[in-house]
């Protein structure tokens, strides 16, 4: 029998499913404020400018949820989040869980269209978003409230003769939050989650890890990926804190490992290709880490017996409440295979079955199905949500539902699951999922494209980027450049590929249908035409050149190429940041690739703080730095 069911003991309001007529006091709101009265001087979350104790989290999110209750909210009402990791961010989906709402997690990051996509598709009438962001929000027909990077709301007025509202009362069906992933229609799909799987998923999650008040936690991944959720709640209703690193350090293996020794974090989470570097890393003995928590893609590599935490692998599609297997990855793994994804959490049910939806007997390949507490409502779209969640055959229960998840998988001789893969063309990239067929609906919009189609290749273990494959109009003159410009003003950056390559047609099958095994290599397909290429200038230019076409496999690099539009990512960016210290021995902040991101202007950069280090130094010093033999080693190194 490939059926897996995990059982373990659930706080009393979960131990049996309410009627849809049972309500209760909203869980989570209620829980952290236990641990505002009982600590409310504990640190509860931390950035990298601000701290809020429990005191102080849980009034601004009060205050706050009592504004938003007067303009309408309610249960089952979806207020947007727009804001970066911050305390502000955590203060607002507080704000808004106490008001009895729905958030929906927006990156700022994205492209203005997409984020009025999910706005509009969403039903939101009311955006909370960070003062200085309001202009900035794409222009609908929603209500903007603003806080400040402390979570208060600048312009909320509260006097003594404000009136109190009652508690909100919700059902364990309500909506908790609503989470876009990408979607196979060429848009984005909303993705319901209520309170009963959020309050199993944080049950099981403090139960199986031993989580207390003195735990100190990470909050790491984008607003927009479902990890984020996980990494607060199960921690702010326990009285621990969560603490959130900056930007550059997220991105770096070296400066995350550093952070999180120095800021003695206990138990935190990392995307399955920053987990793999870390467990790489040689750690102090004074680390306090004891559970490093991974997931959001295929893990690779077994972790070292000498590392000083166990590291846990996980599996789950956001429409399950992040969450649906775990377990711990033994350092002896077999080297014949993958490590496992675990098994069920609590309340959670995975069957493995054929194409007639029977079990398939274990070891035996098979189409993975997901029942249990934590599945979600469905999609905004309901026709999505009769696709993919279908009546349970293996309940009685009355309207148990499976999730169809798209993923093949086989039961292990020890009751694990061994994750095998998709059986579409949905992908995995830097944790997040995406459906390569949204990426080619964005392209076939542009003028110039006849038709395209967009693959994930792993031609090098472990490196894996998406490729698109273009079949121009006649006559058409593209550009890599030109087309991921067009891309990046519908999709986020995450979902641009690296690299595009021209077709006179499409390979398709017998049936008719694009035959992805059919598609050539890189090394055997044309690039599309590029831009007119301006050689490097300077010794600088040069040096950052051969920096970008080692790290991005380029035959060259002109001086106005711009890094993410050549394929960079985040954590290529932190490789970038290296060596340019070690080729200039300068300390130049992620930012500032972000900012500048061509040849160009990276050099201009460089060059200034290597001007500001020559104008700080005595004349011995500068006359060394200035022999000949000491500039040809910068320029070599």
């Amino acid at each position: 029998m490939s059926i897996f069911s995990i059982h373990s003991p659930l706080p009393e309001h979960l131990a049996a499913t309410p009627s849809k007529n049972q309500s209760r006091p909203a869980w989570i709101a209620e829980l952290v404020s236990v641990q505002a009265v009982s600590t409310p001087e504990a640190i509860a979350v931390a950035d990298q400018d601000h701290v809020l104790n429990y005191g102080e989290l849980d009034g601004r999110a009060q205050r706050l949820a009592q504004h938003l209750r007067t303009l309408g909210v309610g249960p089952n009402v979806v207020v947007g989040l727009c804001l970066a990791r911050s305390v502000a961010m955590v203060v607002g989906a507080l704000g808004i869980l106490k008001a009895g709402g729905a958030y929906l997690p927006l990156d700022p990051a994205y492209p203005a269209t997409r984020l009025a996509f999910q706005l509009s598709d969403a039903q939101v009438s009311i955006v909370v978003t960070a003062q200085c962001m309001r202009e900035r929000l794409p222009a609908g027909e929603w209500r903007v409230v603003g806080l400040d990077p402390e979570g208060r709301e600048a312009n909320l007025q509260t006097n003594s003769d404000t009136p109190v509202l009652p508690a909100i009362e919700a059902h364990e069906g309500d909506l908790a939050y609503v989470i876009y992933t990408s979607g196979s229609t060429g848009q984005p799909k909303g993705v319901e989650l209520t309170h009963a799987g959020l309050e199993n998923l944080i049950s099981w999650h403090q139960l199986t890890f031993a989580v207390r008040p003195s735990d100190r936690a990470t909050h790491q991944a984008s607003p927009g990926f479902d990890a984020a959720v996980w990494e607060l709640w199960p921690y702010l209703t326990a009285g621990a804190s969560v603490h959130i690193p900056n930007d550059d350090t997220r991105s770096s293996p070296e400066l995350f490992r550093d952070w999180l020794v120095k800021h003695a974090i206990t138990i935190a989470f990392a995307p399955t290709p920053m987990a793999e570097q870390l467990m790489q890393l040689e750690w102090p003995s004074n680390t306090a880490l004891r559970i490093l928590l991974t997931g959001a893609d295929t893990l690779r590599h077994y972790p070292s017996a000498t590392l000083p935490f166990a590291v846990v692998n996980n599996y789950g599609p956001t429409e399950c409440t992040v969450v649906t297997t775990s377990g711990t990855i033994s350092p002896d793994g077999r080297p014949d295979r993958l490590p496992s994804i675990g098994r069920p959490i609590t309340n959670m049910q995975v069957y493995i079955l054929d194409d007639n939806l029977r079990q398939v007997q274990a070891g035996t390949p098979g189409e993975l199905y997901i029942g249990g507490v934590g599945l979600g409502r469905g999609y905004r779209n309901p026709d999505l949500t009769a696709e993919r969640f279908i009546p349970n055959p293996f309940s009685k229960q009355p309207g148990a539902r499976l999730y169809r998840t798209g993923d093949m998988a086989c039961s292990l001789p020890d009751g694990q699951i061994a994750f095998l893969g998709r059986t579409d063309d949905q992908v995995k990239i830097r944790g997040y999922r995406i459906e390569t067929s949204e990426i080619a609906t964005a392209l076939d919009r542009h003028p110039m494209v006849q038709a395209s189609v967009v693959i994930a290749r792993e031609d090098t273990p472990g490196d894996k980027h998406l490729v698109a494959y273009i079949v121009p109009k006649t006559n058409a003159s593209l550009t890599d450049k030109a087309l991921r410009e067009f891309l990046l003003l519908n999709l986020p950056e995450y979902m641009v590929p690296a690299a595009f390559f021209r077709l006179d047609s499409l390979p398709l099958s017998a049936s008719g249908k694009i035959d992805r095994n059919a598609l050539p290599m890189p090394t055997q397909a044309h690039p599309l035409s590029e831009d007119d290429y301006i050689a490097p200038r300077t010794p600088v230019e040069e040096r950052i050149a051969a920096i970008l076409t080692k790290l991005l496999r380029l035959d060259g690099a002109s001086v106005n190429d711009n890094f993410f539009l050549l394929g960079g990512n985040s954590l290529l960016g932190a490789q970038v940041i290296a060596r340019v210290r070690d080729a200039f021995d300068v300390e130049l902040p992620l930012l500032s690739l972000f900012d500048h991101p061509t040849v160009a202007e990276l050099s201009a950069e460089i060059e200034q703080l290597l001007v500001a280090k020559l104008d700080a130094m005595s004349e011995d010093e500068a006359r060394l730095r200035l022999q000949p033999a000491t500039l040809r080693q910068v320029k070599n190194s």
